[in-house]
Parts: structure tokens; sequence; C-alpha cells
């Protein structure tokens, strides 16, 4: 299988620090790259990282907020300067249309690339490819804002021990694949579902039906938790989410990898928000996030 990673190029919230650039995350899959909440500084970033703009398919941005989206001019400056061979597809708030054409044009430049503006009016369904389907949930935050959700199609696990049972062996595995059943033996009586994997990105929202749909039974969650749980009242009020409430969302929505990003930059110790979802009843795998890091999805949990 292709490589399924994430790398992360920035996790600081509104104000960066010596050690946290603004918002910037890649997601590899299968060959494709989904590129999340460009902020400032992330083409110097993605040099750091090892990521270039041929890397590039999606650019998926939650909102207009700037350490979530500044960095859009440099990155399609890049883009465009590069020549990266396949067209690029821009995803974002359609609220928001005035901001991502003021980011697109902010100075002269030449376009070379095909750049698709498809912006998210509303949640449901964006694209969909062979390997995943990529949908929308409308977030709860001062700004328009959606979060982003990728789902690949289940598939078949073959069983060797019941193939053998059944004497099915060389290329007739292939042909019951393809065809569903041979010499009165079913697909379903030598294989099994294999789940397809799926991955959320949350960022800046208070507590919302939308992020539970975004989070639930997902592989590998990224998803903001800007302030402590000390700090719940603040958070509201600024729409956003705490460490404790993150740790929450994931305990009930039975994700397997919790990445903690976007941290307000009052807090030194980086392994309080671990401890607080933790507190919160999360028992899976569990990263607080920091610069240039690459998570790599969970292998298929059977």
């Amino acid at each position: 299988m292709s490589v399924r990673e994430l790398v992360v190029l920035g996790t600081a919230s509104q104000v960066p620090t010596r050690h946290r650039n603004h918002n910037g995350y890649l997601l590899r899959w299968d060959g494709q790259g989904i590129l999340f909440d460009p902020g400032e500084g992330t083409q110097r970033q993605m040099l750091r990282a090892g990521v270039a703009a041929h890397d590039i398919d999606r650019i998926c941005v939650t909102h207009f907020h700037g350490d979530h989206s500044l960095g859009l001019a440099g990155v399609i400056q890049r883009i465009n300067l590069d020549q990266v061979p396949h067209p690029v597809t821009a995803h974002y708030p359609a609220g928001g249309q005035r901001f991502f054409e003021r980011l697109r044009y902010a100075t002269a430049y030449r376009e070379t690339v095909r750049l698709a503006e498809a912006p998210v009016a509303e949640d449901g369904v964006l694209a969909t490819t062979s390997s995943y389907t990529l949908e929308a949930r409308k977030l709860s935050h001062p700004v328009e804002s959606f979060g982003y959700r990728l789902t690949e199609p289940d598939g078949r696990r073959m069983l060797p021990e019941r193939l053998a049972a059944h004497g099915i062996a060389g290329p007739d595995v292939g042909r019951i694949q393809r065809e569903g059943a041979l010499g009165g033996v079913s697909l379903d009586q030598v294989s099994e579902v294999r789940r397809g994997q799926r991955f959320a990105f949350v960022m800046d929202t208070r507590l919302c039906d939308g992020v539970h749909a975004l989070a639930e039974g997902c592989d590998l969650l990224v998803i903001e938790s800007t302030f402590t749980d000390e700090d719940a009242a603040l958070a509201a009020d600024h729409g956003h989410l705490t460490a404790g409430q993150a740790g929450a969302v994931a305990r009930e929505a039975g994700v397997r990898h919790l990445v903690l990003t976007h941290f307000s930059q009052r807090y030194p110790d980086p392994e309080v928000f671990e401890r607080q979802a933790r507190a919160a009843g999360f028992d899976g795998e569990l990263t607080v996030a920091h610069d240039l890091i690459r998570v790599p999805l969970p292998k298929r949990d059977r």
C-alpha cells in the first residue's frame, strides 16, 4: 500500500513561537497530497519537511483566520512557479470567497497551473476518488468554518484458510473476487469486509455536532486543543476546544490515534495537553504534535 501519513508543518494557534510555526498539515494518501490550513510560513516549512509543491493535489482551508490561511498566497504562487503538472483543487468556506481571491492574487505572478476553486457551502461530499471520499462538516467558530474527513471505501480481505478449505487457489482467487462466486462458493464464504481507513481534520471550533460527526470511527483524528481545561470558559468564548474536550470527543468516537495541535502560546508545557486528554478517558494512541513530525496512519485493525 502507498504511504499514508500526516506531515505536520506548523502547530501554533494565533501567535507563532520560536518553536511553533503557524498551522500547516500535509496528508499523504496513496500518492496524493492534501494540504490543510496553510498558515503564514508554510512554504518554508514545506522545504524543511521535504514537501514539494508537486506533492499537493488538493488544498483544504477550514476558515479564513490568518493562522490558517495567510500561507495560501505563497503556496499557490509556488505551485505555479514549479509548474506542477497536475491540476490542483482548493476547498474553502464559500462565505470567504473574497478572502480566497485576495490571497490567490495578492501579488503579480504568472499562472501556469489550473487551480480549480471548489468552495464549501454546506455539509456533504466534496469529492470521490478511487481511494477516498472527501466530505465537509460545518463547525462552530466566530467565522464560517468547516472540518474535513476522508473515508476509504470498504474492501475485502481474502482468508487463506477458507480458500484452502474450498479448494480455491491460483487464478481462481482473482476470479471469485471479480465475479462474487465460484463453483457454488460465494465471496462472503472465503473473505471478510476490510473496513476502509478514516481520517478527520478538525480545527477552530466549539463542541458541536460537526465535531462528533467528523471524528466518528477515525483511525487518525487531527484536532485542535488550543486551551487547557482550566480555561474552558475562554475557549468557549473564542470558539475553541480544550485538551480535555478533544480527548473526550476521541474517546466517544472510538478514535485509534489522536493528534492534538493548534496550541496557545500561553502554555509552556505541551505535556499538559496529553495529561488532560488522558484524564478525559482517551486510551488510544496519542501524539502532541510539534513542527515537522510525521505521523503514519495506524495499521489496519482486524
